[in-house]
């Protein structure tokens, strides 16, 4: 075989693709196969790049290129693997080993809330509103982040739901992964009975941070920004520009992927 047949024959690297030091990583946290019925023939790593190219590239899963298996074999594995919680569970594991490696403690005793409002599709799907503060018709992204950005928790709503009510809902289904909060940095669309209500139900408490009265322009308020620069991380991948999930659980497991994306190139380094 010639130098350019080998070069044709040889498979095309993305960039979205996992490099060998951040799928070592991944690689441990998938279960193992099952013994029973057909054997798995298709690679792992593989499917997986395939599901990051289509959160970094935004374009339809039967738009992915040749170079992956079948869409329909990683659409298939991506839908599995979001329904039995897979995503969240590596998402989870990824979080506490970034920490440790930055000296941290795995679990975060203060952290910044916010919500950022996208726009939706027109295919069909459940959860969707309009934010008349954005001027946005779609969805609302609730983030719960540490101070390294690293998100704790994560609610999706209809973009009509007030930021407390998001809050309200997000704060009351915390796990374990909160058993250290004590703080909760938030902006003035927090204020009134959320604050009282946190303080007599958690451990933790919410700080608001104001922006002053008599400031122009932008300004970097103190702490607030860290959840902001999360949502800025998340906008780098283009199927999370607009939300073009049909479910809000599905719009969770491609947050969890651009988190994951994001975690992983932390640890390789």
């Amino acid at each position: 075989m010639s130098g350019k047949q080998r070069t044709k024959n040889k498979t095309k690297r993305y960039p979205s693709d996992l490099s060998d030091g951040a799928w070592k990583y991944l690689k441990p946290l998938f279960p193992t196969p099952c013994k029973r019925g057909r054997p798995q023939v298709v690679s792992r790593r593989k499917i997986v790049n395939g599901i990051f190219y289509i959160l970094k590239t935004g374009c339809q899963w039967a738009a992915l290129p040749s170079d992956y298996p079948c869409y329909k074999t990683v659409f298939h594995y991506y839908r599995f693997w979001q329904k039995n919680g897979l995503w969240k569970r590596i998402h989870d594991i990824l979080r506490a080993r970034v920490r440790q490696k930055a000296g941290r403690h795995k679990h975060a005793t203060a952290g910044c809330l916010d919500s950022q409002s996208v726009k939706t599709t027109g295919i069909g799907g459940d959860e969707r509103g309009y934010d008349a503060g954005k001027k946005v018709k779609g969805r609302k992204r609730h983030l719960l982040v540490d101070t390294m950005g690293l998100m704790i928790a994560m609610v999706i709503t209809s973009a009509s739901v007030q930021d407390r009510d998001g809050a309200h809902i997000l704060l009351k289904q915390l796990t374990g992964v909160a058993k250290k909060l004590r703080l909760i940095w938030v902006d003035g669309g927090y204020r009134g009975k959320l604050v009282e209500w946190v303080s007599q139900v958690f451990k933790f408490s919410l700080q608001v941070v104001l922006r002053s009265d008599d400031t122009k322009g932008f300004v970097l308020l103190p702490r607030r920004w860290v959840v902001e620069r999360t949502f800025a991380w998340l906008s780098h991948n283009r199927r999370l520009s607009k939300d073009y999930e049909r479910s809000t659980s599905s719009s969770e497991a491609m947050i969890h992927l651009g988190m994951i994306h994001i975690m992983l190139r932390r640890l390789s380094k």
